[in-house]
């Protein structure tokens, strides 16, 4: 190894001063009171190295005498113990994809704002501070094959900054298991109110038929280097509202995960399928409107035991069709997409007196996420005979005798 790839040592080897694969920049390190320091030098001449390490191991010496040198773990250090575990114990309870988001959060977000200050630094203000930043920062993204910022922050939808800030908490929880935290500080939001609970995007009986009708009359329309994609779209939206499967999972499922079977509870033919999404392995079962599309799949594709059922994504044909239907959007404005289909299943589910936990079960969910998000909405799920009761009238002891005849 030449001596500018090499290690340095100076001041009799105190510091260390080294550099990288791939960096042009040099690195130095340290330890004192038993806490390793590094810090990059900023610079690519060896010579400057040195005087920068120098310097740097002074100041860092004399705050070490006077109390000013942190000897406290940093949120960086949490992270990187995080990481080193999360990957390890959640193998096969947590989707691969989810733990990878969950990695680049902290690397693209938490990280850069928080890695530096200590652990007892982090508080509620903090956290709000983190809050206000993430408003106007996004992480550069590969563009050309280079990593460029964006010409314009996109701003975090809530949904996204509550998962930076449920890794946030993973990763203290970490640092209080390691006694490295005493206590988690308070990452709930100030100053927000109660949010409203609005249901799912979902399409009711009616516009359920509209689409799934639209989509087979596109069949008999497809020019016939089309078709093929319309019949699988057709028996997707069939499939998926039939399974309550998510769409990440469908798109995980393999044939091998999928058999035709006799129920014995209901003596009707349905689906049996193994699930592969964010909760790990789970089990479906099926609708027997699931299963004739299965049969077209098969025997449109003569597919191998490892081939996907949907080997190409339909959502950007299914958007053009709730486009053309005018189903794109439900009468209080959300969007509807794929994961509709899912939402569909599980309200018609509930409209037809299913158990609330058998349907949770099903779905590898729970009843708190149903009751939460679906079941509020749902006018057959509240028991008529058990909200309209009527107390008896007692007759009057004394006074109106065709009312206690009545009674009688």
């Amino acid at each position: 190894m030449s001596e500018k790839q090499g290690k340095h040592q100076i001041l009799g080897g105190r510091v260390y001063v080294y550099r990288r694969e791939r960096s042009r920049k040099w690195q130095c390190s340290t330890c004192l009171n038993g806490r390793n320091y590094r810090k990059s030098t900023g610079e690519d001449s060896l010579s400057r190295a040195k005087d920068f390490a120098e310097d740097w191991f002074f100041e860092l010496r004399g705050k070490a005498r006077t109390g000013e040198l942190k000897t406290e773990r940093t949120f960086k250090e949490a992270a990187e113990r995080f990481k080193r575990e999360y990957a390890v114990i959640t193998e096969g309870d947590r989707n691969a994809g989810y733990v990878a988001n969950t990695m680049a959060r902290l690397d693209n977000y938490l990280t850069p704002f928080l890695g530096e200050k200590g652990l007892s630094e982090i508080t509620g203000g903090v956290v709000q501070d983190y809050r206000i930043w993430r408003q106007s920062y996004s992480a550069p993204r590969y563009r050309g094959g280079e990593l460029k910022p964006l010409a314009e922050p996109k701003r975090p939808s809530a949904s996204t900054l509550h998962q930076e800030i449920v890794a946030l908490r993973q990763v203290l929880k970490t640092a209080i298991r390691h006694g490295w935290l005493d206590r988690l500080p308070d990452l709930s939001a100030p100053y927000r109110k109660s949010t409203k609970v609005s249901h799912r995007a979902w399409f009711s009986p009616d516009e359920y038929k509209q689409l799934y009708t639209a989509t087979r009359a596109r069949i008999a329309r497809a020019r016939s280097n089309h078709r093929w994609s319309a019949e699988q779209l057709h028996d997707y939206v069939l499939f998926m509202a039939n399974t309550g499967l998510r769409p990440d999972e469908a798109k995980n499922l393999q044939h091998q995960d999928v058999e035709i079977v006799e129920d014995d509870d209901t003596e009707e033919t349905i689906l049996v399928i193994a699930v592969r999404g964010k909760r790990g392995v789970g089990y479906c079962k099926s609708m027997p409107g699931a299963v004739r599309p299965y049969e077209r799949l098969v025997e449109r594709n003569a597919p191998e035991p490892t081939d996907p059922l949907f080997p190409i994504s339909l959502h950007s044909v299914l958007n053009a069709v709730l486009e053309q239907e005018g189903l794109k959007f439900d009468r209080e404005g959300q969007r509807r997409t794929a994961y509709s289909l899912r939402h569909t299943y599980i309200c018609l589910r509930l409209m037809e007196g299913a158990d609330i936990y058998q349907i949770a079960k099903n779905c590898r969910t729970s009843v708190e996420m149903i009751e939460k998000y679906y079941a509020s909405h749902i006018a057959n799920s509240i028991d008529t005979a058990a909200v309209n009761v009527r107390r008896k009238r007692k007759p009057k002891a004394q006074g109106d005798e065709a009312a206690i005849e009545d009674a009688l």
